[in-house]
């Protein structure tokens, strides 16, 4: 859904997100901060080049945006994509965003699928825990490349304790999946998923991963657990 803001905006974003320390790690952001930060991202998103594909939610767009510069400041990321999972969609939609921050330019937008135990066709229940086969939301750094069960595969470390921190234990990657596809939806109704990864289309795999490899930003997006995404970040 492509946000272009409204004058209720910025009062009803000032609600619902909790404070994230200032470049210096040491004071507690005010309101007035809070505004700027989102009026500077509603800017951003505005002048996002679609590159013929749909924006992406902007209250996703806006907590991943938040949380690469804080991530960036840290040293934890350093590469200037950023990748988008909005979990608050239907699985048989294109849910999935890499982002181009240095050129604003969306350069995909596909397929993704959640875990078995997470939900059918919407994902709902979230864990860390190894074996239990669902998605883990939050911030994570894409890792190293290698070949895997699924061929080409990701490696993500999660960012945020308690929510996906187990991802590299758990062997939560980004690989392909012939179930994460047009055609498996329209045989079963839902798109195909996963142990817990964020499998992506085959034809899709080695491009999108050639892009987000090697400390780059991945969020994973869930509206009812925003706080909590936020304030695990900031701790």
């Amino acid at each position: 859904m492509n946000y272009k803001f409204f004058p209720l905006l910025f009062v009803v974003l000032l609600t619902s997100f909790t404070s994230l320390p200032n470049k210096s790690n040491s004071t507690t952001i005010t309101p007035e901060t809070t505004v700027s930060s989102v009026s500077k991202n509603v800017s951003i998103y505005n002048q996002l080049d679609a590159n013929s594909f749909v924006l992406p939610n902007f209250d996703c767009f806006n907590t991943a945006l938040e949380g690469f510069y804080l991530l960036k400041q840290k040293g934890l990321i350093t590469k200037n994509i950023l990748t988008l999972v909005d979990f608050s969609l239907s699985s048989n939609t294109k849910r999935l965003w890499v982002i181009d921050l240095e050129k604003n330019t969306i350069l995909f937008q596909t397929l993704v699928a959640h875990g078995r135990n997470t939900g059918e066709e919407f994902a709902n229940e979230f864990s860390n825990q190894a074996e239990s086969f669902k998605s883990s939301i939050g911030f994570y750094a894409t890792g190293e490349i290698y070949n895997g069960k699924h061929g080409l595969s990701l490696k993500l470390d999660g960012l945020e304790k308690g929510l996906n921190d187990n991802a590299r234990e758990r062997a939560v990657v980004v690989h392909g999946a012939d179930y994460v596809s047009e055609s498996f939806i329209k045989q079963n109704k839902r798109l195909g998923r996963s142990q817990g990864c964020p499998a992506i289309p085959v034809e899709m795999n080695e491009k999108i991963i050639n892009v987000i490899k090697d400390k780059s930003c991945l969020f994973i997006y869930h509206p009812s657990k925003n706080q909590e995404i936020l304030a695990k970040l900031a701790s």
